[in-house]
């Protein structure tokens, strides 16, 4: 398994996509060799020096701690990273949506993190161990890091990262909704989490079938009448965006706190948890048997 590599830089900066092939090699994808980093340093677009959110050194601490946390079950790191991510890093979802940033991240900051959390293990078909690139260099749903920060952003209640823990728990969910951008409606995604937390749906077939009954019944279906939510107040974003200068380092031990922006109507919530009861009743999932 690679190691860091030799030179790590001190802070953040933007990896464009024309400079990644020439470090995304065959050995890093095998997790054998790990490029030195001098090299990548001199390609990148720095970002503001001022900016005490490009700090490398909570994002590296952060990732070695959870890899010898959760050394005995990788998986279940995704649901302790995510929230401390995306409460350490502190972006706009602007900022969140450039790939370059998560590049970066991956490739210069903590390329041994990917290899340790997505190195696939050996089977039949296929015996030879590799990570797929898109972990280094892919969608938001498939990139190691900017999939934790959209999950962390899309599935908090307000400040309460609670919800993301339970939503990342469960790997079908995150990638399902990342991947078909349901919950950009906030109420949508605590419905879809109290669900889970609840075991009304548990498996990925059950998850993706009614990830399907939600979208078509959403082509008909305005779920902001049925469950309307309140509107944003980007002050609050802001002023904790802010903050970012004399935050202290988030907890290993409780959930950190999040924008502190008001939660979800709990009605709202309510409402879609009964909707979505019901079209998972008639759900199109694979394998379940139907009455005739």
């Amino acid at each position: 398994m690679i190691t860091q590599p030799d030179h790590v830089p001190e802070r953040l900066a933007l990896l464009p996509a024309s400079a990644v092939d020439r470090f995304l090699t065959e050995q890093l994808l095998k997790a054998e060799q790990v490029h030195g980093g001098i090299d990548l340093a001199k390609v990148v677009e720095p970002l503001p020096e001022d900016d005490a959110r490009w700090a490398v050194e909570p994002i590296r601490s952060l990732v070695e701690d959870a890899m010898f946390e959760f050394r005995d079950d990788r998986i279940r790191a995704d649901a302790w990273l995510a929230p401390r991510i995306h409460a350490t890093l502190r972006l706009t979802r602007r900022e969140a949506a450039d790939k370059r940033l998560w590049t970066h991240l991956a490739l210069a900051v903590a390329p041994d993190y990917v290899a340790w959390r997505h190195l696939s293990e050996p089977t039949s078909a296929r015996p030879e161990r590799r990570i797929s690139a898109e972990r280094f260099q892919g969608p938001a749903d498939r990139q190691c890091f900017s999939r934790l920060w959209w999950a962390a952003e899309l599935f908090r209640n307000g400040p309460d990262y609670e919800p993301v823990e339970v939503a990342c728990g469960n790997q079908d969910l995150v990638h399902n909704v990342l991947r078909k951008d349901l919950t950009d409606h906030r109420p949508t995604a605590q419905a879809l989490v109290r669900l889970v937390k609840s075991g009304k749906i548990t498996t990925g077939r059950e998850i993706n079938g009614l990830s399907v009954a939600i979208n078509a019944a959403g082509a008909t279906l305005v779920y902001d009448v049925l469950a309307p939510d309140e509107p944003r107040d980007p002050v609050r974003l802001r002023d904790w965006i802010a903050e970012a200068e004399t935050a202290p380092p988030v907890s290993r031990h409780v959930l950190p706190e999040g924008p502190d922006e008001d939660p979800v109507p709990e009605e709202s919530v309510a409402a879609l948890v009964d909707y979505f009861t019901e079209l998972f009743e008639t759900a199109p999932v694979r394998g379940r048997k139907t009455e005739v």
